[in-house]
């Protein structure tokens, strides 16, 4: 059984899902008026990892991330650089999209975007406003009105006479009471050619009712987990929760799930500081994506972890361990198993644990090192090899940081073919002349006691 931390009840519970054997997911996704820093992928590969988790244990993921192609950010860059909003969001929405997949992350089923599901926001608003949840002022702006809903502040535990104090007072919340926040934002001037019509005259959705219009557009009004940072949990995720507890009548979400701030060096990642990156920095200074991924994702998702210099060498490190390992294993055996080695059920059991992927590695590494020592005195059988190829593909469905394998041309096959018959025949002449033949088409080989290796010439 799968347990996680309920951001809502504070404590941590078994995952029951709403329908067997499947899993409704919704997490936010970003604002594209720039790239994604490196602390928003920090959410996004926590929210990968919980994905494949319910995947591998056998679980069918219906995932909708939404893209917030309209707010404040992105009317405020589109001014500025004279460009029309949707060439500024479709730039950054490429962008997000090319990053996702350079970190292996696996793709949403759905990525709807906020400015194509006006009308079902308009709709709820309507519905908020029908039930006495909602109200609009004189410039035709709309605001959800908090003191209807008993359970706002369920999870960041504020007491509602107080958060007032904890915003900055904008055309987010209302003048009349500062507490209640913006459903439909009324038409300004330096909204530019921004707005769509709507009952309460021009004017754009309020940041917040987008992820509920779309969530229960494409999951419907009961779903199963919502994801996002600790930074969306307030106001964010909180005004989510209440407008559409209210205008559904239904718990909306039965599971909370956030992910801890990534420190930079210690310290939160601030342009002031110097220490903001997005992924083509980290790449430009040498990263690889797949030391990325274990750099975040070998911390509990609910830590903050810590990003520097040292810690991408031991994330080099330990992918090099693994990936020496699967060599030396696959080089004797190839050959994969039904069952897996005994470490693998407590491996399973760390993961079902609130996602503890540090327990997790411990154990993969214990095995690692255990595997190794055998390897070295010559004393795993070919069942005991299959059996390691089976948990370190395992391992790799979840974290997806080794080399991912090249396929061997079906040429360059029969090239080496021709060249091992050449050398069983000892025409070693021959066998260079193809083995030059190889490495001009970008490839190697090597000669092991197990028979040739095609590898990719890099």
């Amino acid at each position: 059984m799968i347990s996680f931390y309920n951001s809502l009840t504070k404590k941590k519970e078994q995952f029951e899902p709403i329908s067997d054997g499947k899993v409704k997911m919704y997490t936010c996704g970003p604002t594209v008026y720039d790239f994604s820093h490196i602390g928003n992928f920090r959410t996004f590969l926590f929210e990968d990892l919980l994905k494949r988790v319910f995947i591998a244990f056998g679980f069918e993921v219906d995932h909708v991330m939404n893209i917030t192609d309209v707010d404040d950010k992105t009317i405020k860059k589109s001014v500025i650089e004279k460009k029309e909003l949707k060439d500024i969001t479709s730039h950054y929405t490429e962008a997000f999209i090319k990053d996702i997949k350079s970190l292996r992350i696996l793709e949403a089923d759905t990525y709807p975007n906020a400015t194509d599901h006006i009308d079902e926001m308009i709709e709820m608003i309507e519905n908020l406003i029908k039930k006495g949840h909602a109200y609009q002022i004189d410039d035709g702006s709309v605001f959800f009105k908090i003191d209807t809903f008993s359970k706002y502040g369920a999870l960041v535990n504020i007491e509602k006479s107080n958060i007032s104090n904890d915003l900055e007072i904008s055309d987010e919340y209302s003048a009349d009471n500062a507490n209640d926040f913006a459903l439909w934002k009324s038409y300004k001037e330096e909204d530019g050619k921004t707005y769509w019509d709507s009952p309460w005259g021009r004017g754009r959705p309020g940041w917040h009712i987008e992820c509920s219009a779309m969530s229960v557009k494409y999951l419907g009004s009961h779903f199963d987990i919502h994801c996002g940072g600790v930074d969306n949990k307030f106001p964010h995720h909180e005004n989510e929760l209440a407008q559409s507890c209210c205008a559904l009548d239904s718990p909306f979400v039965n599971y909370w799930l956030h992910s801890e701030f990534l420190m930079v060096d210690g310290n939160k990642m601030s342009k002031s500081l110097n220490n903001f990156y997005v992924l083509s920095d980290l790449f430009d200074a040498g990263f690889e994506p797949e030391e990325f991924r274990y750099l975040v994702l070998s911390a509990h998702y609910r830590t903050r972890v810590n990003f520097s210099m040292k810690r991408k060498r031991e994330a080099k490190s330990a992918i090099a361990r693994i990936s020496n390992t699967r060599e030396r294993l696959t080089e004797i055996n190839n050959e994969s198993s039904k069952d897996y080695p005994e470490e693998f059920k407590k491996f399973n059991a760390c993961l079902a644990n609130d996602l503890d992927t540090p327990g997790a590695l411990a154990i993969f590494f214990d095995w690692i090192r255990k595997i190794n020592s055998l390897l070295d005195q010559n004393k795993l059988s070919t069942e005991d090899i299959a059996r390691g190829n089976s948990f370190i593909s395992f391992f790799d469905s979840i974290f997806s940081i080794l080399p991912q394998k090249e396929i061997i041309p079906p040429e360059i096959a029969a090239l080496a073919e021709k060249r091992e018959q050449l050398r069983i025949n000892r025409d070693w002449a021959g066998s260079d002349r193809i083995r030059s033949e190889i490495e001009s088409r970008g490839w190697l080989i090597k000669d092991t006691v197990n028979g040739p290796k095609l590898l990719k010439n890099s």
